[in-house]
């Protein structure tokens, strides 16, 4: 389930960016500080009916733009990311899911050291999942929400 508050940063998130919109990406749930993301297999498979690397790493890649928009705010932070790899465990014959969360403490750590510095670091460890949730890949980045710099509007719609 969307939230009504988060549907803009959903909707951003599978369509600000087309890269990813062609990938055909969705925002299953999207609520305070939790998403969940699916990747279809259709239109990102490989030479041999897998799901291609890239697009496995994608979902991986945007799922902390995704829990930016969730857990901060967005009229004053924009995400980056810093580093971002990938553990390929078996192959995705399957569309594929990866959920993604914050403790409220944390988020509200981030939050107030990037009030104090202009930016913060978060990692996240992630799993991505296949249709039976068995684990296909493991995502470790580091994120960074920063302020915006004056002048600059947010990437995120307005909420």
């Amino acid at each position: 389930m969307i939230e009504q508050k988060y549907k803009v940063v959903a909707d951003y998130c599978q369509n600000g960016i087309p890269a990813i919109q062609r990938t055909g990406l969705t925002i299953t749930d999207i609520s305070e500080r939790y998403a969940k993301v699916k990747m279809p297999l259709e239109g990102n498979a490989n030479h041999i009916g897998m799901m291609y690397a890239g697009s496995l790493f994608s979902i991986g890649e945007i799922s902390g733009g995704v829990i930016h928009g969730a857990s901060f705010d967005t009229e004053k932070y924009v995400p980056i990311v810093k580093e971002v790899s990938i553990r390929f465990r078996r192959p995705a014959l399957t569309d594929v899911t990866l959920e993604v969360t914050i403790t409220k403490e944390e988020a509200d750590r981030i939050q107030n050291e990037a009030a104090q510095n202009g930016k913060a670091d978060y990692t996240l460890d992630l799993e991505i999942k296949d249709a039976a949730g068995e684990v296909v890949s493991i995502v470790h980045g580091i994120w960074q929400i920063r302020k915006l710099p004056e002048g600059f509007a947010s990437p995120f719609p307005k909420m």
